[in-house]
């Protein structure tokens, strides 16, 4: 056969090359050493003291005390049958409600605005954006003088219209509402800076077409640049809650949690209970369900809002 093969001008075909080993120790090498320093942090600073906070919530221990006593679910069990969780839970439902829904409203509306072609533009967008950048204590301590019922500039306008001050600092729910407007004012500029790098990236030649097609510029607005938006809210939504969730800087420097547990969120009950009661175990517990309840609202953002979302 080789003999015919070869009368009839038939080769047989070369052997196949052999294809040179790959050593896979060089690729893990090369991911340890971009990821290692990483993955090292995220497990010092993050998994270590989640993991130690989730064992401490079982016991019951006070910061300084060289004992501790396993209790179990205890801890839970206290915060759970506890009178005042349900005013937290509710103060912090609101405050998150408040933050991440008005701070979505007026980022987008403020970036619509500076999205125009306007004199001065660049300056308004640093303007809108400052505050973000700002310390929440240094921003806090400030808004106290504006707050304040005597001698405060919100007291004096409203005196200009023949108005009393509301007592700010005494009544809750004036406290509460004076901390949302300084949170929505200090973090509403992180909001509209994404929603203003998101609406730069609108084809103009669809607004164009929806204007020849006689669309208003409300219904174009509606119809064209929210859905394509769509991908940025959502990432704003899931962003912006945890960061409201987890707000204590301007908490702390303008009322304390106060007054009457008014400001109290559960961010701000794991400091109490943990620094100024000195209850660590109860107060590891409250950070506990923090996070669980964070972890389930992520969670149901990713199942079944990003679904929502257009991209």
């Amino acid at each position: 056969m080789v003999e015919n093969r070869r009368q009839m001008g038939i080769t047989a075909p070369p052997p196949p090359l052999r294809r040179r080993r790959r050593w896979p120790w060089k690729s893990w090498l090369l991911f340890l050493l971009f990821a290692g320093p990483n993955v090292a942090l995220l497990i010092v600073f993050t998994y270590k003291p989640l993991l130690q906070s989730l064992y401490y919530s079982t016991l019951q221990w006070n910061i300084g005390s060289a004992t501790a006593r396993q209790v179990g679910l205890g801890n839970y069990i206290d915060w759970f049958t506890d009178p005042t969780t349900a005013h937290v839970v509710m103060v912090t439902v609101v405050f998150t409600i408040a933050t991440v829904g008005g701070g979505m409203v007026l980022g987008l509306a403020l970036a619509v605005l500076l999205n125009r072609r306007l004199r001065g533009r660049g300056a308004a967008r640093t303007v809108v954006v400052a505050p973000y950048v700002l310390s929440g204590v240094a921003v806090g301590l400030l808004w106290l003088f504006v707050f304040d019922p005597n001698f405060g500039i919100c007291a004096a306008l409203l005196r200009a219209v023949g108005l009393a001050s509301p007592d700010w600092y005494n009544d809750p729910q004036w406290a509460l509402l004076m901390v949302i407007v300084v949170y929505l004012w200090k973090n509403v500029g992180y909001v509209a800076l994404v929603y203003l790098a998101a609406l730069q990236t609108v084809p103009a030649d669809l607004l164009e077409a929806a204007a020849l097609d006689g669309a208003t510029p409300f219904h174009a607005f509606r119809r064209i640049v929210l859905p394509l938006l769509g991908p940025t809210t959502f990432f704003l939504a899931v962003t912006t809650l945890l960061s409201s969730l987890q707000s204590f800087d301007i908490i702390q420097a303008m009322t304390q949690g106060g007054p009457l547990e008014g400001t109290t969120t559960m961010m701000y009950q794991i400091y109490q209970e943990g620094f100024q009661t000195g209850r660590a175990g109860y107060s590891s517990a409250v950070a506990t369900i923090l996070f669980v309840v964070l972890l389930l609202v992520t969670f149901v953002q990713m199942k079944y809002v990003e679904k929502r979302v257009h991209y």
